[in-house]
């Protein structure tokens, strides 16, 4: 039996260009949350699904995976929400609960995961995300927006902070300061910089140039500002950071990052290129140093930056627009023309 009937932006084919769709959701099942979405943050990671340039896309396609919404409707074995409750759901909706990454709150690096869309559901159909008026998720995967925190502003946290955030919390209780640097100054790494000063850590914004030093420094609180083409700066930088958070999600070198860690210090790869990334592997030897990789976050994880964000009074810095905007909003964010989020305001833009 097919669930309820609903409308959301979808993808036809690689161009990526939006228009109406309209879909029907799975039955609710007894442990499934239904969901009238009410935001839903745009991604880079949106952009690349869409256009077939991350693996297999499936045609049409609902992107969307930073989606805020009000609970509608509960199966009968739903113990953690109530109707009425604000709530999100990032990246994952599901995961086997078996396997060590699952009984690790690891689930999002679960070989049998789900992703929000794009990915085959446990029923056969292909998942659509929050562009769209309304979703089905089990409750293990759906998180509870604080009071404090305006669910327009929780939206980008779903993805892009605790992306940032879980690589991050390996430096937390040091008893010694932790330097860190966050390479580039997007929706990702502008949440970065906020998470890491709100951890105590002394933290450098990494840019190839110096038009976002008073962004960096005067709205956003970093300690100091690094041009990466500056060669004479670069030099000065050299093996002074504990670690790098590389937030871009487009080709660039990974050397000139490297020479400027520490010894032990880690090079955290969390912007998803299209293409390889090189490296030289004299300078990973020679140095003991890392280049890790993290994707999103746990679901404790995203709810522990929820929670920080409301404890700390943190703001995102983003853009609401209507849900007829998407394709234009796309545009503007591939010329880095937003500071720094999109967030669609999908309840409401008229869809019903």
């Amino acid at each position: 039996m097919e669930g309820r009937t609903v409308i959301g932006w979808a993808a036809r084919d690689s161009s990526g260009y939006l228009s109406p769709y309209s879909f029907t959701l799975r039955k609710t099942g007894a442990q499934d949350v239904v969901l009238k979405v009410l935001y839903c943050g745009v991604d880079h990671t949106d952009l690349h699904q869409i256009r077939g340039e991350i693996g297999l896309t499936s045609y049409p396609l609902v992107p969307g995976h930073e989606v805020v919404g009000e609970v509608v409707e509960l199966g009968p074995e739903v113990s953690k929400f109530q109707i009425g409750d604000i709530v999100g759901v990032g990246c994952i909706i599901w995961s086997c609960g078996e396997c060590l990454a699952c009984k690790s709150n690891m689930e999002q690096y679960c070989d049998k995961r789900i992703f929000t869309y794009n990915a085959p559901d446990r029923d056969g159909r292909t998942t659509q995300g929050g562009y769209s008026t309304a979703m089905v998720v089990d409750q293990r995967f759906v998180v509870r927006i604080p009071d404090e925190l305006a669910p327009e502003q929780a939206a980008s946290l779903l993805c892009g902070g605790v992306t940032a955030y879980s690589p991050l919390r390996q430096f937390t209780g040091s008893n010694r300061d932790v330097k860190g640097g966050i390479l580039g100054l997007g929706g990702v790494g502008h949440l970065g910089v906020s998470i890491a000063k709100a951890m105590g850590h002394d933290v450098t914004v990494i840019s190839s140039s110096d038009k976002k030093r008073e962004e960096a420094l005067e709205h956003l609180g970093a300690d100091a500002f690094l041009v990466s083409s500056n060669a004479q700066e670069m030099k000065k930088a050299a093996n002074s950071f504990d670690y790098i958070l590389d937030t871009v999600p487009a080709v660039h070198p990974l050397e000139p990052y490297l020479s400027l860690l520490k010894v032990d210090g880690k090079l955290i790869v969390v912007g998803a290129a299209p293409k390889p990334l090189q490296f030289n592997a004299s300078q990973i030897i020679t140095g003991k140093k890392t280049i890790t990789g993290s994707f999103v976050g746990s679901i404790k994880e995203t709810q522990e930056i929820l929670d920080l964000w409301a404890e700390k009074g943190l703001k995102v810095m983003i853009e609401v627009v209507k849900l007829d905007f998407v394709n234009k909003a796309f545009e503007r964010m591939e010329k880095n023309d937003v500071k720094y989020r999109f967030v669609l305001d999908v309840a409401g833009s008229n869809l019903e």
